[in-house]
């Protein structure tokens, strides 16, 4: 959890090179949709994997925490690449490996404590306000930033290429409700899973697209002339 503090200070100062951010100097990259898969797709592996040689594969908490996980990283693995990922950019290699770092780290943290060290949720559990409460903020996380993903591809339609101002939904307020959506989504599994490795990884969310959302509506203010003045980079009225 320091290194997510420190991380956001870094981010906060050079900007991640892939997207609209990308530049030369990092190395050699690979094509962004094959990026994305090889960087996200360990997050998935490992997290089945600890449920699936835990004494608690068959409590249905455990069952449910490991579905809303594998949930969001079958879209983010699997899905978002091939629906359009920037098929026409790149991921640069160093920024591939350190997602993978990172996602083996994570999803081993979680599925040890939820799995295997932390308490057991019994059937109770989905009776508690935390439990209800967390499942609704992860799902309403997701369907934003899912939603938010398919108008940004909308911006490509036809093979458009560059970048346009979004419009519609949350756009009208925020210029990155995708990156807002996954913040709110493992805020809410950390709600939910009540465990200090959700809030570790609710927190890395956080430090890793706050800055970005800020680099992001940095940069739509300075390419378009007519961006709309009212809207923030990802807290609505705030940030």
């Amino acid at each position: 959890m320091l290194a997510a503090i420190a991380t956001a200070t870094v981010l906060s100062r050079v900007s991640a090179p892939y997207g609209r951010h990308a530049r030369a100097g990092w190395g050699p990259s690979l094509p962004a949709a094959i990026g994305w898969v090889v960087m996200e797709v360990p997050s998935l592996v490992v997290m089945v994997g600890w449920f699936l040689a835990s004494p608690r594969r068959a409590d249905p908490a455990a069952r449910v925490f490991v579905a809303l996980w594998a949930g969001h990283y079958v879209y983010r693995s699997l899905v978002f690449p091939w629906l359009g990922a920037g098929r026409k950019a790149s991921l640069p290699i160093s920024i591939v490996a350190g997602g993978v770092v990172f996602n083996l780290i994570n999803a081993t943290l979680n599925g040890l404590w939820l799995f295997f060290e932390g308490p057991r949720r019994d059937d109770a559990w989905f009776r508690d306000p935390r439990f209800v409460a967390g499942v609704a903020i992860f799902l309403a996380g997701f369907l934003m930033h899912v939603s938010a993903d398919a108008k940004l591809r909308a911006l490509r339609a036809g093979g458009a290429s560059g970048y346009t101002i979004p419009q519609g939904g949350l756009f009208d307020l925020v210029s990155c409700p995708n990156y807002l959506g996954e913040i709110v989504e493992w805020t809410g599994y950390a709600i939910l899973t009540w465990s200090m490795s959700g809030a570790s990884f609710a927190l890395w969310t956080a430090a890793n697209l706050l800055p970005r959302a800020v680099a992001h509506h940095r940069w739509y203010r300075q390419t378009f002339a007519e961006y709309p003045s009212t809207r923030t980079a990802i807290v609505p009225w705030l940030l």
